[in-house]
This record gives structure tokens, C-alpha cells and sequence, in this order.
């Protein structure tokens, strides 16, 4: 079926049977041993079963389970085997990320991504300060509909379409901006995969699309999580360092949502702080969201970063992250996203 992916059609076979086969060739596929230039590799396998029925639709479609009940069994650890069943929720999960997946090739094959704009307002406006804007990915369905990232982008990442994702995203903002007049040209925040942090050939793809548009670095602040930052700690870090020092800034998105947000703050050379929507959402009824919103702004103070509350969606929480301090505002009550032009 690929290169590294093979189908077995069993006919007149039980469920039962087709495990105790599936679990025969797992021991076989183990036991085999290749030599390479003075060293022995071993081989495993995943395998996944699907019981053929009169419910089952067809070919394609039984093939779809097998393979997604495969994937199952990768990720419960390898070199066993999963077998689908209807109930089964997270091979429910996994044929919809495949379902995805299909959708995503389709979109980049039809150019059916779509960036969005929205504005991030600084609270204490400097004289002369620039405008700032975040570009938000969205995709274009089938029948032109706009698809929000989080239905699209956790199959992108499980499957590896986060970094062809990345590369349209950076190839597209950056001509905008380059179309834009210089005098009126924003600052952009770029959102980056933590997939693309640890890909050198991504900042390299980097490079060249600033040298083939010649849109200044100071230009571009790329947003990444904190979540992918931490993950990849070291490449991330010196992901940074090369931007930086060329001009670019960076920002660390959903600050907060992790466990060793403070910690690991010390070692990210980032610019701004921004702080998690879910605490700024309830700022105003939620005390313990209050604290953190205070905490996470005065730390990012002190090491001194500009902290950005984002999910700003009504007046009081506006009054509320001013009272704080806080440096920049995003969200519906400061200017809903909108298509660029």
C-alpha cells in the first residue's frame, strides 16, 4: 500500500482468527534480524484489523479503519496490534484527522488558505508607535465556507502538514507586506508551528523569503506557543537568536497554559508575554484568574518584556487589564479579524 505499508484481505476468517494471525506475523516481523555494515537492526510493526461486514461500505472505506486503527497501535506504543470497532473513540478521533489530512492537500494544491488580520492595541500609546496586527490562518472549504485553524490544524501536526502550512503562511505575509505602501506598512505577528522550530530548513525557507521581498525584519514578530517553545527548548532558542539578531521579534502565544511557564521563561530571549485567553476571558469574575493575568503581567514586567491579553471582548475587561498595567489588548472589543485585502 506504501513504502512501508502493507494490506492482508483474509477471507473466510473470524475477528478472533484475524488477531491470532495479526499477532503471528507481529512475532514473526520481530524475530527478523538484517545486517548493515557491522550492525543488526530489528523490525517491528503496527498492526491494524477491521472486521469485513454487511455494514461495511466499501473498499476504500475499510481500508480507511485499517489504516486508522493502525495508526492507534503507533501511538499506544508499536509492535502490536489494534482492532477497530465502531465504538471506538479514539480510532473515531484519528479517522477524522485523516479526514483532514485530505482536505488540508486538497487546500494547499487549490491555494484555499486565507489570511485574516487583527489588530493588537497598544494601552499606553507611545507617540509614534507603529501599527500591530496578528495575521490569523483560516481555510476555505469546498463550497467556500471559512474553516477556524482549530478544526484543521491538529491533523496537520500529527501528520506533518504543519511545516507546508508554515511555509505558505510566511511566503503569503510576507509579499502583503511587501505590497504594502512603506510608509503604511504594519507589523505583523506571524503565528509558527513547533514542528517549523526545529526544522533548520524552515529558517533558511525564512531567510529567502525576507531576501526575495526585502520587508524589513523589524517587521515581523513570529508568535509561538509556549507549549511548542518548551518542547523544543534548544532549537527554539536558537531559532530565536538568528531571527533576532537580524531584527525580527518574537512572542510567546498562550503564556500560562503550561506547567513551568516561569521557569522556562528565563531561558526564551522573547519580546512579548501573551497572556492566555482563557484567564483573560473570566478576568472579572474569576479571582483566581485575576491573580494570574497580575502575576503573569508583573513577572513579564520585571524581565522586561511587553505583555499582550488577548480574548479582550467587552469594556470591563478592557478597564480591568488597563488597571493591571498590561501593555497591548486583542480581541472583538478592539477589532474583529478581518480578510486581507
Amino acid at each position: 500500500m506504501g513504502g512501508d505499508e502493507f494490506a492482508i484481505l483474509m477471507e473466510h476468517c473470524s475477528l478472533e482468527q484475524a488477531v491470532r494471525a495479526a499477532d503471528v506475523i507481529l512475532h514473526a516481523v520481530g524475530q527478523f534480524q538484517f545486517p548493515w555494515e557491522d550492525k543488526s537492526y530489528n523490525v517491528g510493526a503496527s498492526i491494524g484489523v477491521v472486521a469485513i461486514s454487511s455494514s461495511s461500505e466499501n473498499s476504500a472505506d475499510l481500508l480507511k479503519r485499517a489504516d486508522a486503527a493502525c495508526y492507534e497501535a503507533k501511538d499506544a506504543g508499536r509492535n502490536r496490534v489494534h482492532v477497530y470497532r465502531e465504538n471506538d473513540a479514539a480510532v473515531a478521533r484519528r479517522s477524522g484527522e485523516m479526514y483532514w489530512v485530505s482536505r488540508i492537500h486538497n487546500a494547499l494544491n487549490e491555494n484555499r488558505f486565507r489570511l485574516f488580520s487583527q489588530p493588537i492595541i497598544p494601552l499606553n500609546p507611545i507617540q509614534n508607535e507603529e501599527a500591530h496586527c496578528e495575521l490569523l490562518l483560516r481555510m476555505m472549504g469546498e463550497r467556500g465556507e471559512m474553516i477556524t485553524p482549530g478544526a484543521f490544524l491538529p491533523a496537520a501536526e500529527r501528520y506533518g502538514l504543519s511545516g507546508k502550512i508554515d511555509r505558505w503562511v510566511i511566503s503569503s505575509a510576507l509579499y502583503w507586506l511587501a505590497s504594502c505602501p512603506a510608509t503604511s506598512r504594519p507589523a505583523c505577528s506571524i503565528n509558527l508551528s513547533g514542528f517549523s522550530l526545529g526544522d533548520r530548513r524552515y529558517l533558511e525557507y525564512i531567510l529567502q523569503m525576507f531576501e526575495k521581498t526585502a520587508v524589513p525584519f523589524a517587521k515581523v514578530c513570529f508568535e509561538i506557543t509556549e507549549t511548542a517553545a518548551i518542547s523544543n527548548l534548544s532549537d527554539a532558542t536558537g531559532f530565536i537568536h538568528r531571527l533576532k539578531s537580524l531584527g525580527c521579534r518574537f512572542s510567546l502565544d498562550d503564556f500560562g497554559s503550561g506547567l513551568s511557564s516561569f521557569a522556562y521563561l528565563k531561558n526564551l530571549p522573547v519580546d512579548y508575554l501573551k497572556i492566555d485567553g482563557m484567564f483573560v476571558r473570566d478576568i472579572i469574575d474569576d479571582p483566581i484568574d485575576l491573580a494570574m493575568v497580575k502575576s503573569i503581567n508583573e513577572i513579564g514586567h520585571v524581565m522586561g518584556k511587553k505583555t499582550i491579553a488577548e480574548f479582550v471582548e467587552n469594556d470591563a475587561i478592557l478597564d480591568r487589564i488597563k488597571a493591571l498595567g498590561v501593555d497591548y489588548a486583542q480581541g472583538y472589543e478592539l477589532g474583529r479579524p478581518g480578510l486581507l485585502q
